[in-house]
C-alpha cells in the first residue's frame, strides 16, 4: 500500500526542496537516478532512508500529474 504523505516540503529542510518525509532526500534525485538509466533498486541502495513505498508512490504521484495534464489540455 502507497502511504499518502510521501512527498514533504519545509523551509527549514534544504531550503525547501521537496524531500521524502522523514528523510533529506531530495525527490528529484529518484527522478536523475532514473533518467541516468539506473534502476529504482540501485536507488534505494543509495538512499536507504527512502523506503520503496516512499519511491513508488512518488512515482505514481508523477505518472498522475502527467495524466491528468494530457486530459486537461
Amino acid at each position: 500500500m502507497i502511504p499518502k504523505v510521501v512527498i514533504h516540503s519545509d523551509p527549514e529542510i534544504l531550503g525547501g526542496t521537496p524531500v521524502f518525509v522523514g528523510t533529506r532526500v531530495p525527490v528529484q534525485s529518484l527522478f536523475d537516478y532514473l533518467e541516468g538509466g539506473e534502476t529504482l533498486d540501485e536507488f534505494l541502495r543509495q538512499f536507504p532512508s527512502v523506503k520503496r513505498e516512499q519511491a513508488l508512490g512518488a512515482l505514481e504521484i508523477a505518472r498522475d500529474s502527467v495524466l491528468s495534464s494530457a486530459h486537461s489540455s
